[in-house]
């Protein structure tokens, strides 16, 4: 199978306000949605869509049949047949489509992510990857998910490709208006580098965030190859044990830590209609109004390739 796991490195680092940073070490499942069947016949402690130890289900990515709080494009009241699709490689495609992205026939996707653990998943983010069927990447679609489990996907085209190193990657610098963090602003700019993966290289991610030009944090992914086995998986099980309730976990110590900092901080209501093209919206935000027009909508917006 070309479906794979990564043994990473995570890497946080703020540098402002207040410096903080912290190191620590997951798995991930690298699944190309082509060989779900595959994985889910070859795999006893692995399951496609159904309970298991480990698990992988596709409602969890790309809801885009579901509203959009403050939707920055406009788009039929009725999805597509493809944005309502139970199956995710419909769905990837359908984002890509309406970004005007043909990868073409025999298009390739494969998903980095973290799998469900005894049924419960919490994924600050996973990545899309779409080759041609030549096995060129075209595009990366990374899906950003806060701890309100609100999510939104970001799309990275062919414009954003990046070929001069020894492997493609995708390169961009867009505004997050994202609530992911009550120490970072919404209206930053996210600064993704994302290496295509393949088989047998080692996994290369990293996001940082940018306000008024300067870097103030970053963050990585890093971590070799192994192939997907039952046998692995019962390694990282006592490796990592609770893996997605101790990322959780993390982040809440981390922002405890923070806040004892006195690092700065702000409440997600406070600014609902500068987070924007998101899936699942929270209570806290779901009550403003679809039609207002977002704060500082006429600001120049901060998207170019790097």
């Amino acid at each position: 199978m070309n479906s794979r796991l990564y043994e990473c490195h995570v890497m946080h680092a703020r540098f402002r306000p207040r410096a903080h940073r912290f190191v620590y070490r997951i798995f991930m499942v690298a699944i190309d949605l082509d060989e779900l069947a595959q994985v889910h016949r070859r795999l006893r402690l692995f399951s496609v869509n159904r309970p298991n130890l480990f698990a992988f289900r596709e409602r969890d990515f790309l809801p885009l049949a579901e509203p959009r709080h403050h939707p920055g494009t406009s788009r039929p009241d009725t999805p597509s047949p493809a944005e309502n699709s139970p199956i995710l490689k419909d769905r990837v495609l359908a984002l890509l489509a309406a970004h005007d992205i043909d990868p073409g026939p025999g298009a390739r996707v494969e998903l980095v992510t973290l799998p469900r653990m005894l049924g419960y998943l919490f994924n600050p983010v996973a990545f899309f990857f779409i080759r041609n069927a030549h096995g060129e990447a075209v595009a990366a679609i990374p899906q950003v998910t806060n701890t309100f489990h609100e999510l939104k996907p970001y799309v990275l085209g062919p414009a954003t490709r990046d070929t001069a190193g020894a492997a493609p990657r995708f390169r961009l610098r867009v505004p997050k208006h994202f609530y992911v963090s009550p120490f970072s602003d919404v209206d930053v700019a996210f600064d993704f580098n994302l290496r295509a993966p393949s088989a047998g290289a080692p996994l290369s991610i990293q996001i940082d965030d940018y306000e008024q030009g300067h870097r103030t944090f970053t963050s990585t992914l890093t971590g070799p190859a192994r192939p997907l086995t039952d046998a692995a998986l019962a390694w990282f099980l006592l490796k990592y044990p609770f893996l997605t309730l101790r990322v959780i976990a993390m982040i809440h110590w981390h922002a405890l830590l923070l806040w004892l900092k006195k690092v700065p901080w702000f409440a997600k209501a406070a600014r609902s209609q500068d987070q924007r093209d998101l899936y699942r919206p929270h209570p806290s935000i779901r009550t403003a109004t679809a039609s207002s027009p977002p704060a500082g909508a006429n600001r120049p917006a901060d998207d170019r390739r790097r």
